[in-house]
C-alpha cells in the first residue's frame, strides 16, 4: 500500500474533511542508471563541496541561500522558513469552481489522488465528491517551501487532486521565434486532405494500448549485455522530405485506406458451427 504523500484537510466552506494525498503517478516503471568509472566500475559519489575552497561541506553547515546579486546572498535558515506560515500547509481550501473544459491543459502539472484520512472522514469525504459532479474545484495546497495552485474533481470512486503551474510560470509562445515562420494561411485544398487523412486515425481513446517502447527497449538492450551478448545499434532510416505537400497527403490518404481494407478482408469469418453455437448461447 502506498504511503501520503501528505495529509490534512479539504474544505468547502464550513464543511470540511480530513484527506490523505497519494501520488496518482508512478516512476517505478523506469529505467534508471547510475554513472560508473569506465576503467574500475565503480559507482560514482556526488559530494557538495565549496565552491572556492573545494572542500566537502557537512550537513549541519549547508544553509539555503538566496542571490541577491552576482555572487551574493543571504542566507535563510529552516526556522526562518517555518516562520511562513500558510493556510494551505494543512487545508486545501475550495476557493471556487469552474467547468473542467476551462482548464487549459498547459497548465497541468501533477496528479494526484486524495481519499478519506481515517472512517470518521469517508461520509463528508463522499459528499463533498459527489456534490462536485461536473465541475472543478481551484484551490491551494502548499507543499515542500512551495504554494502550489490546484485542481480537484471526483475520479471513479475518489477525488483527483492536480498541481497547476502558475500563469507566471507558462512562458508565451512567442518566444519561440521558429513559429514566425509558420504560414498563417494554408490552401483549402491541403486542409481538406489533411482532415481526411486525420479522421482515418479516428479510434476510441484507450491508454492501456500504448506502451512505453524506449524503455522496453533499454530493458532488452541492459538483458542482452547481461547475457553477453553484442548489441547492434540499428540502422534508423531519415525520414522522407516532403516535396509535394498535395502529393504526401494524397498518399498518405491512399496508403492508410489501402491498409484498412486489406484488415478488414484479412478476417476469416467464423466457422458455421461456432455461429450456432452462439445463437444457442
Amino acid at each position: 500500500m502506498p504511503r501520503p504523500y501528505w495529509k490534512g484537510y479539504l474544505k468547502l466552506s464550513l464543511v470540511s474533511c480530513a484527506v490523505a494525498l497519494y501520488n496518482a503517478s508512478s516512476a517505478s516503471e523506469r529505467v534508471s542508471f547510475n554513472t560508473l568509472n569506465r576503467k574500475t566500475g565503480n559507482r560514482l559519489k556526488q559530494n557538495l563541496v565549496d565552491s572556492v575552497s573545494g572542500e566537502p561541506v557537512d550537513t549541519a553547515d549547508r544553509v539555503k541561500g538566496y542571490q541577491v546579486s552576482k555572487g551574493q546572498y543571504v542566507m535563510v535558515e529552516d526556522d526562518e522558513l517555518e516562520a511562513v506560515k500558510l493556510e494551505s500547509t494543512r487545508t486545501i481550501e475550495i476557493e471556487t469552481f469552474v467547468p473542467a473544459s476551462e482548464i487549459d491543459q498547459i497548465y497541468v502539472d501533477s496528479p494526484y489522488y486524495l481519499a478519506p484520512d481515517g472512517p470518521v472522514a469517508s461520509d463528508a469525504f463522499a459528499v463533498m465528491r459527489d456534490g462536485m459532479k461536473g465541475k472543478v474545484g481551484i484551490g491551494k495546497l502548499a507543499l515542500y517551501g512551495r504554494e502550489y495552485l490546484v485542481a480537484v474533481r471526483p475520479y471513479q470512486k475518489g477525488i483527483v487532486m492536480y498541481t497547476l503551474h502558475h500563469a507566471a510560470e507558462i512562458r508565451g509562445i512567442d518566444v519561440v521565434e521558429e513559429l514566425n515562420s509558420v504560414a498563417t494561411k494554408v490552401k483549402p485544398e491541403e486542409i481538406k486532405l489533411a482532415k481526411q487523412v486525420i479522421e482515418t486515425f479516428d479510434a476510441p481513446l484507450d491508454l492501456k494500448t500504448y506502451k512505453d517502447e524506449y524503455r522496453e527497449g533499454l530493458q532488452a538492450i541492459i538483458d542482452a549485455k547481461i547475457a553477453g551478448e553484442e548489441v547492434v545499434a540499428p540502422v534508423v532510416e531519415a525520414a522522407p522530405k516532403v516535396v509535394n505537400l498535395m502529393e504526401a497527403l494524397r498518399k498518405s490518404l491512399d496508403t492508410v485506406s489501402a491498409g484498412k481494407k486489406k484488415t478488414a478482408t484479412a478476417r476469416p469469418a467464423a466457422p458455421a458451427a461456432t455461429v450456432a453455437k452462439r445463437k444457442r448461447a
